[in-house]
């Protein structure tokens, strides 16, 4: 079976936002990096696919030169190879032309099947995957909590709202992990010095122009300080007041 799991270089989650000087963007200065979260789900759901069927899995990713770093990482729990569409304005690109992009490569590959995070903790958008499932015109299933693939086709659960839903679905198919969907295993001794070997190839990005522009970017306002209204059961009254007309949450 032919598995693409589909990951993300984003900031790490403790980093400290800084607006660039023009505005638009965030200031990349000092930031380090890390595989978005839903991501590493998706890379050890495709490793343990692959090692219960069979096949190979490619890690897939659009970004800069340096998102090696974190592809090796990611090859090192299981892949057997990666590819960098390279781009080094990776983080401005919207979810269309993110999704067109990785359906092409997809398609050249030759994917059986593809998992992805539910969405990248840089944006929150939880877009791409289903994006690339309308591309491709594959079956999409997202929030997923539990997977079985086998003979063609597959099963899943997913989380919603109202509960939990339940899926069945044929190959070929991109899933959309959700956090209790495993345990992304960590990389052993061995792992690192077998993906030093393994292949991580650098294609150019070949993409339409982004359709959504930001025109402005600003931090939300500091929180104002708190204070004490008071002591004892005197304070309610003055709290019950500030909650209902000043803070408005009554």
């Amino acid at each position: 079976m032919n598995i693409v799991a589909c990951i993300k270089r984003v900031p790490l989650t403790e980093t400290q936002a800084k607006v660039s000087a023009d505005g638009t963007s965030l200031d990349a200065t000092g930031v380090e990096y890390m595989t978005s979260f839903y991501d590493e789900i998706a890379v050890e759901e495709a490793v343990r696919t692959k090692e219960k069927s069979g096949g190979e899995v490619t890690i897939l990713t659009i970004g800069s030169a340096g998102s090696s770093k974190e592809m090796r990482e990611c090859i090192a729990k299981g892949g057997d190879k990666g590819l960098i569409l390279v781009d080094e304005d990776w983080m401005a690109r919207d979810c269309r032309s993110t999704a067109k992009a990785l359906a092409a490569k997809i398609r050249e590959l030759g994917a059986d099947l593809v998992f992805t995070g539910r969405l990248a903790t840089d944006r929150d958008n939880a877009a791409v995957g289903p994006m690339l499932a309308t591309l491709l015109d594959w079956a999409c299933v997202t929030d997923v909590i539990e997977v079985e693939i086998g003979d063609g086709k597959g099963t899943a659960v997913r989380e919603s709202e109202g509960g939990v839903e339940n899926y069945e679905f044929t190959l070929p198919a991109v899933i959309c992990c959700q956090k209790d969907l495993n345990e992304p295993r960590y990389a052993g001794l061995k792992g690192i010095m077998a993906a030093k070997k393994k292949p991580l190839d650098e294609a150019p990005l070949e993409a339409e122009a982004s359709q959504a522009e930001v025109v402005r970017l600003e931090l939300p306002p500091a929180r104002p300080e708190g204070r004490i209204v008071g002591e004892g059961p005197d304070a309610v009254d003055a709290l019950m007041d500030a909650l209902r007309n000043e803070a408005k949450v009554l």
